[in-house]
């Protein structure tokens, strides 16, 4: 303050030809010798009269101060009933706010609500979710840890405690709160507290030998002397404070190491510095012979003169940091530079009733008022000094480190600013290579409940405990978390499936039953090799087509029934490969129509052999059906009935390729939709009827005479027929994917084989092996070869 006043009346631009004065209180964090203060000084008398003083003039036209909120907020209750102008360089309140109560309260540092998000930010930054708070029962403990804690739960935090250090300290309250902290689990803990009130809870825990932990304090973190003992150096070794933004006083410095008692003998303030920071005692040294010293007590001397400020340590006699400083420096010049306003005023242009001007010689303190708080300059560090709109000062704040060297030196170096531009604007910048950490390894701490959950996982809360404290679970099949800590999985897209650690969504596989796989690759193996045996029947019965074995047995009928079975072992191809349009139309029709097709043939060659045995009796009346018209008819009436079930099929409702994402997880089906399943079912259902028909009519058929008879090899292969199709229905509907298409392959290729080896292998035995069987007298019986 001095230095600011005589660095203002040096200055010929600001307030020319005036001098200023000041008065200076020390209120010692009393709210009762505050307000003293206040009335005195606004008053002008030593016995300060409320609502009085007898001067004609005003003698101190503005206050600065006082730093602590208690002891500045009841003042400025009081000076605000005359508008008297207060500036405050270190009250940080949030209910200063309300005009109401303070209408003529500025203050020069930000309000306290900025500290509270700027440290939440700062926590955040670092990735510290779980932390505790420790605030003082007063305004600015209590009102400022509230905010800090809704801000940092708004910004996903959590707190694990929130205690209060008594107003009267307690032991027992304290020793409490120091047990809290050391059973914790939260690594960074936040005080926010007074000065007065750090001390005696760090002595607790130090003697509890609490470490490893993370100091966040507000700015009122101590200073002084007092505070750095070795028990503080070792618990709050790493601290880190939000403090008042540190601007450059040019001079300053020298100017505090050339204050002197002699210089200055009526400043009780230097006298008690002295002997503080030099261990003496101050006398009237014209007294005292230079070289002379005077034993007062054991460790105490008279004081010389000669000490040296400059030599002192800045731990002593701080002459660096200059935060409360700067702040005083800048409410000194905010109230020069409104005088200078107010001394500019022109008659007539004035901000008052009718344009008019304040009195220079009995100044208003609301006429002053107003042009304090419509301040806006910048100071010689090049820093803009104004008011907002609720009379606070701009919210920057500087992040310091308190490092305390091996050596024992202790440094308090920036290592990083937060500032609020705008209410709705916070910015967080972070030197983090310039911490110092108390801790054992130079990372930065972790202060979690829970860690941090893997990409693939998901949180899982715990019942009953805070939102930062939850286990991780992994993400279910189908489902992705590419973020760690991801609250909730994500459902991959239709066609896209998780890969096995959940990361990430990739292509699902498409599936269906192919050639290049080896069970497509068997399965066209055998419809092939079923095929040629079917066309190597057909070759030796058209070679052999004049013996009486090919003769004997309708060999037009045996030439179809052989032609559908190789049609048969060639329709399951259509099967095998990727599902189309045309390949779906054409599956089940086409292999209804030819087994069908094929079932008839045998049922008429059966019918056929039965009318033929038959109509050799005496007056029979089935003479008249032998021949190949009822053979044809047979053949043509069980082929249509399939072939308008086909057809009403695929113009009522087709079949068609789809997608199915729901046979197997992670893959894509890709199969034929068979449209109607009521056709599907009915044209296997006539297929069976069908064939049942057949095997019933070769059954009773068996008793003929064996020469001419094939009713028994007929009734077999029929029989081998409906039982791999009465199997096949159970293992179709059981089955999902490629492999339903597989079990109806194999069904089709089992139901050929079994036809083209029950009814026509014995055959090419007799032709090719046993020729001696093929002859006319064998057949007809009439040559007896038990052979």
């Amino acid at each position: 303050m001095v230095f600011a006043i005589n660095e203002i009346n040096q200055t010929p631009e600001l307030l020319p030809n005036v001098t200023l004065g000041f008065h200076i209180f020390d209120t010692c964090f009393s709210e009762t010798r505050a307000l003293e203060a206040g009335m005195w000084l606004s008053s002008g008398q030593n016995n300060s009269v409320p609502n009085y003083y007898c001067l004609s003039r005003s003698v101190i036209p503005a206050i600065v101060g006082d730093g602590p909120p208690a002891c500045s907020v009841p003042v400025a209750s009081v000076l605000g009933l005359y508008k008297f102008p207060q500036i405050s360089h270190g009250s940080t309140l949030p209910t200063v706010r309300d005009k109401t109560q303070v209408p003529s309260f500025l203050a020069v540092v930000p309000n306290s609500k900025y500290q509270s998000i700027g440290i939440a930010r700062m926590l955040i930054h670092f990735g510290w979710r779980w932390i505790g708070i420790v605030a003082s029962d007063n305004d600015y403990g209590i009102e400022g840890s509230l905010d800090l804690k809704q801000e940092f739960l708004s910004s996903g935090g959590c707190v694990a405690f929130l205690d209060i250090i008594p107003i009267h300290n307690s032991i027992e309250q304290t020793k409490k709160i120091a047990e809290i902290i050391e059973k914790s689990t939260v690594t960074v803990v936040v005080l926010f507290s007074t000065t007065e009130k750090i001390s005696p809870l760090i002595e607790e825990l130090f003697l509890l030998n609490v470490s490893g932990k993370v100091w966040i304090t507000t700015v009122s973190w101590p200073s002084g002397e007092d505070f750095y003992s070795t028990k503080v150096q070792k618990m709050a070794n790493g601290t880190l404070a939000f403090i008042y933004h540190r601007g450059q006083i040019n001079g300053l410095k020298e100017f505090l190491h050339s204050i002197h008692p002699l210089t200055s003998p009526n400043d009780i303030f230097i006298t008690s510095l002295w002997e503080k920071a030099f261990n003496c005692k101050w006398k009237d040294l014209s007294t005292i012979p230079d070289t002379k010293q005077i034993q007062t007590g054991e460790n105490e001397s008279l004081c010389t003169g000669k000490e040296m400020l400059s030599s002192l340590d800045n731990t002593v006699y701080d002459v660096i940091n200059f935060r409360y400083t700067y702040n005083v420096y800048n409410s000194a010049y905010v109230l020069a530079h409104a005088l200078h306003s107010l001394f500019s005023c022109m008659p007539s242009r004035g901000p008052f009733i009718n344009g008019s001007c304040a009195n220079m010689k009995e100044i208003q303190p609301w006429q002053l008022f107003h042009y304090v708080k419509n301040t806006h300059f910048k100071n010689r560090a090049g820093d803009e000094i104004f008011f907002n709109e609720d009379g606070e000062g701009r919210a920057r704040y500087d992040i310091v480190n308190w490092q305390v060297l091996p050596n024992g030196t202790v440094r308090n170096p920036n290592v990083g600013i937060y500032e609020s531009r705008t209410p709705d604007h916070h910015e967080v910048s972070i030197d983090e290579s310039a911490i110092l950490w108390n801790t054992l390894h130079s990372k930065v701490p972790k202060s979690v409940c829970s860690d941090s959950c893997p990409t693939g996982h998901r949180k899982v809360a715990r019942r009953g405990e805070p939102i930062c404290c939850y286990d991780c679970a992994s993400c279910s099949k189908g489902q992705i978390s590419n973020q760690t800590d991801s609250i909730e999985c994500y459902v991959c897209p239709e066609m896209y499936w998780s890969d096995e650690k959940s990361e990430k969504c990739i292509p699902k596989t498409i599936e269906f039953l192919s050639y290049e796989e080896i069970l497509g690759t068997i399965l066209c193996t055998i419809s092939l090799l079923i095929w040629l045996l079917s066309a190597f029947v057909l070759c030796v019965f058209i070679r052999y087509r004049d013996t009486p074995v090919v003769k004997a047995n309708n060999r037009e009928l045996s030439y179809l029934i052989l032609v559908s079975l190789m049609l048969c072992s060639l329709c399951s191809l259509i099967f095998i490969g990727h599902p189309e349009k045309t390949t779906c139309l054409l599956r089940q029709t086409a292999f209804g129509l030819i087994f069908s097709f094929s079932v008839s043939c045998i049922l008429s060659k059966t019918i056929t052999v039965v009318i033929a045995f038959n109509a050799t009796k005496p007056n029979s009346r089935l003479r008249n059906l032998v021949g190949q018209r009822i053979s044809n008819s047979i053949v043509i009436l069980g082929s249509l009935i399939q072939l308008v079930i086909c057809i009403t099929w695929l113009v009522i409702s087709p079949p068609f390729p789809k997608q199915n994402f729901e046979v197997e997880a992670g893959k894509i089906v890709v199969e034929c939709n068979e449209g109607s399943p009521t056709a599907f079912w009915c044209m296997l259902g006539y297929m069976g009827v069908l064939s049942t028909v057949s095997f019933i009519v070769a059954f009773l058929a068996r008793s003929l005479p064996d020469s001419f008879n094939e009713a028994k090899f007929i009734a077999f292969s029929m029989l081998v027929f409906v039982s791999v199709w009465l199997s096949f229905i159970p293992a179709y509907l059981s089955t999902k994917g490629k492999y339903m298409v597989a079990v109806e392959i194999f069904a089709i290729l089992s139901s050929t084989a079994g036809m083209l080896s029950c009814i026509f292998f014995p055959k090419c035995h007799v032709i090719l092996v046993r020729p001696e069987l093929n002859t006319r007298e064998q057949l007809m019986g009439k040559k007896n070869n038990k052979q």
